[in-house]
């Protein structure tokens, strides 16, 4: 197993082969730093700034960039718009101006975290999914109406299905890459499977309150209120956008995780049900995604065969 800072978080990655290793890291280093390029917002010549900046022009795009862009837009639609990429201009408005490891010194304690202002600038700052005119032929995009572009959240997600798909297919062993809790495995995996610790900190040790469950293929993601949380006009912030409101979203879950058959799939159906709030339950069961959500009285939900924890958790 290998740890590396990116995008901000922490990534791990873990092979079936411990002597293809570093392959395996040389793979997921080329793929994250070719994504960071096309769609970081805290780097002023990444696609994603040049086209924020665009002012409403037509913009060529790359095809990785122009894929991210579809993925996010496909995020969108199937959410109903709950997962928006246009909150780009709403998170700048709620502090996130800049990488996270950056925002520290402004975290905000756990307990406090995912209880945000129901407003910050209104929801004018995220204009909507339908304002980003994406044309995958000629790779051609227009941002209508002030829409600024986010794609943190499909981003990351992709990537790690991405870099798990690349390291499987070129280096013929099982691959499980984490990034920031968003986790992809491919390939043959370990006899008895992947166990993967699912806790409101993907950084947190394996004591840590929380279930490990067991995964063969597919995702599991993570989506939470406590850990992307900073202080901003001395108000408590977090990085999930409520698009009808521009502002965090005040949810009565904590965290939430789900498996899907992606890591993009899951990513998106936990980041959504944060935002469905109490009605989340109840979607994720008519998709019947296996998922744990967590309130913030520690109370916890599970839906469509999410494993039962153990009698005695620890």
């Amino acid at each position: 197993m290998v740890t590396f800072p990116v995008f901000g978080t922490t990534a791990v990655l873990l092979v079936t082969d411990e002597a293809l290793l570093a392959p395996a890291r040389a793979i997921a280093d080329a793929e994250l730093a070719a994504v960071a390029k096309a769609c970081s917002r805290f780097m002023p010549d990444s696609e994603l700034s040049i086209l924020n900046s665009s002012a409403g022009r037509l913009t060529r795009v790359s095809e990785l960039f122009a894929e991210l862009i579809a993925e996010a837009l496909r995020a969108a639609e199937i959410t109903e718009g709950d997962v928006d990429p246009t909150v780009g201009a709403a998170l700048v408005a709620a502090g996130y101006d800049r990488d996270f490891g950056e925002l520290a010194a402004t975290r905000v304690p756990a307990a406090q975290a995912g209880r945000a202002p129901d407003s910050v600038a209104g929801a004018s700052l995220v204009p909507g999914w339908r304002n980003v005119r994406l044309d995958r032929d000629t790779r051609h995009v227009r941002l209508d109406n002030g829409a600024r572009l986010d794609l943190g959240s499909s981003a990351k997600a992709w990537s790690a299905d991405r870099c798990a798909d690349c390291i499987a297919d070129q280096l013929g062993c099982g691959a499980l890459v984490s990034l920031g809790g968003d986790i992809a495995v491919a390939g043959p995996s370990p006899p008895d499977g992947w166990h993967v610790r699912t806790t409101d900190d993907h950084a947190a040790g394996a004591d840590a309150p929380g279930q490990t469950v067991t995964i063969h293929s597919g995702g599991l993601a993570t989506s939470s209120t406590t850990v992307r949380a900073w202080e901003s006009g001395g108000k408590p912030m977090h990085h999930i956008i409520d698009p009808r409101t521009g502002a965090p979203v005040v949810s009565p879950w904590r965290t939430v995780s789900v498996a899907a058959r992606t890591c993009v799939d899951a990513n998106t159906a936990s980041t959504a049900a944060i935002i469905r709030a109490e009605s989340a339950p109840g979607w994720l069961e008519e998709l019947g995604l296996p998922a744990r959500l967590v309130a913030h009285d520690g109370n916890i939900m599970t839906t469509s065969g999410w494993p039962d924890p153990p009698a005695h958790p620890h």
